[in-house]
């Protein structure tokens, strides 16, 4: 196969759905149920109280994760639209620009729903808890294949988004949210296992989830490049771009809110990335509109350029993108004005924001709490498995577990797969009081 085709990776059949007469709802696509299935979600929803980029803080404006996937759905259904319009002759003719603008809102609004607490610290935390685990003689990875070892020393919210959706939320292990297919490639950043991860460990499936990822590529015609690894679908450029838009324009607005960046820095880039100020931002400064205010100008001033520029850019390259030799990604190949902006708002973000004080200490706090956990949890999966019972202790740690409990028949990957379900699924609250109660301090009834 020499490239990939439209009418394959727009496929609207699902994950393991049951067989049933089609029938046609009037004002609701396939894809518009795939959002809607992604949105009441028990574990979209617990992206409320999980961090973005600055954990457990009390200001009301700074971003979690469910706003700024929320935003992210917003900027991929503009660019999807753009791309549709763009593209609409050489598109199956079932398929309009408002398919396209919802298939990746959908994927957009689940591109982080792996996450686990504390977001990227979190996912460090737990590396780096199995890392030690497997240096200090703790035998609790023996016994595991090279390739699940890998999987738990390189924990990835991709890889556990992709099992979110596909085996857990819903229909338990029965194809969990059955979501299109164009929808689950369009979320797929990462279309390989980890054995393809790299130095950054940057990788889509899991071992649990390999026949999934094969199904899923297969229906939707995805290029092989090899062994367990796969060109993206071209609309996963689309979620990629709106994720990066968003979160350069949207952390220096947080560092603004919270005193870590100055207004004329942020300002200076966001006028950058626009192209300009827009046409009412000289009034707004001499009527004293206040800083907020002229910031959420500049910002959807920066939006719709970047949004315009992207979806042109996605159009100009089409066939390098369904050819899978597409390099780079679609802001590298915007405006270099464009470009710039996007890279020096990143810059400015780890120089300043990454490594502001108070972000430091509770990042170190997210590595206690985890370790907490991970020991009590991972800890009762092992002697469980090993053991055929538990001590009292454990016991109670498993009663926690619930439907999900591990069972001494099964593998020790699988068991372990389950305990990271648990934890990885906690609100960054949820898991320092769990911690906390877990380390000895107790709540009155």
């Amino acid at each position: 196969m020499t490239q990939m085709h439209w009418e394959r990776l727009l496929d609207p059949h699902r994950l393991n759905d049951k067989p049933r007469e089609s029938r046609d709802e009037i004002g609701r696509s396939p894809f518009h149920k795939d959002h809607d299935r992604i949105v009441f979600a028990g574990s979209f929803r617990r992206l409320g109280r999980k961090t973005q980029v600055h954990p457990l803080t009390d200001n009301d404006h700074i971003h979690t994760r469910l706003t700024h996937s929320l935003e992210v759905g917003c900027v991929g259904r503009s660019l999807g639209m753009i791309v549709g319009e763009g593209l609409r002759e050489r598109l199956p003719k079932w398929i309009t620009p408002a398919d396209m603008g919802v298939i990746v809102q959908a994927a957009c609004l689940g591109h982080d729903i792996g996450n686990p607490p504390f977001g990227h610290a979190g996912e460090y935390a737990i590396r780096d808890w199995f890392k030690r685990a497997e240096n200090n003689g703790s035998g609790l990875l023996e016994g595991l294949s090279d390739t699940e070892r890998a999987d738990l020393l390189t924990y990835e919210g991709n890889a556990q988004g992709f099992r979110v959706v596909t085996q857990i939320e819903y229909n338990q292990f029965k194809g969990g949210m059955r979501l299109t297919a164009a929808t689950l490639g369009t979320l797929l950043k990462y279309p390989w296992t980890v054995e393809h991860g790299g130095k950054a460990g940057k990788f889509g499936c899991y071992q649990s989830e390999t026949h999934l990822l094969a199904e899923v590529t297969g229906q939707l015609g995805l290029k092989s490049r090899g062994d367990w690894i796969w060109c993206r679908h071209p609309l996963a450029y689309l979620v990629e771009a709106a994720d990066d838009i968003c979160y350069a324009l949207l952390d220096l607005e947080d560092g603004l809110e919270m005193g870590i960046l100055r207004f004329d820095e942020v300002a200076d880039v966001l006028t950058q990335i626009a192209g300009g100020e827009p046409a009412e931002y000289p009034e707004m400064q001499r009527e004293g509109v206040s800083q907020r205010r002229r910031i959420a100008a500049l910002r959807g001033a920066a939006m719709e350029r970047a949004v315009n520029d992207v979806g042109a850019v996605f159009v100009q390259h089409e066939q390098a993108l369904l050819n899978g030799a597409l390099q780079g990604d679609l802001l590298e190949l915007c405006h270099p004005d464009l470009g710039w902006g996007v890279s020096a708002a990143k810059q400015l973000a780890r120089e300043r924001i990454f490594q502001n004080e108070r972000k430091a200490k509770l990042e170190i706090g997210a590595y206690t709490t985890l370790g907490i956990l991970l020991e009590a949890f991972i800890g009762a999966a092992h002697e469980l498995h090993y053991h055929g019972h538990s001590t009292f202790k454990h016991q109670r740690v498993l009663a926690l577990i619930g439907e999900n409990t591990p069972r001494s028949s099964w593998s020790l990957y699988d068991s372990y797969r389950r305990m990271l379900d648990f934890i990885g699924g906690m609100t960054d609250h949820y898991a320092v009081d769990l911690a906390q109660e877990m380390g000895g301090r107790l709540k009155a009834d």
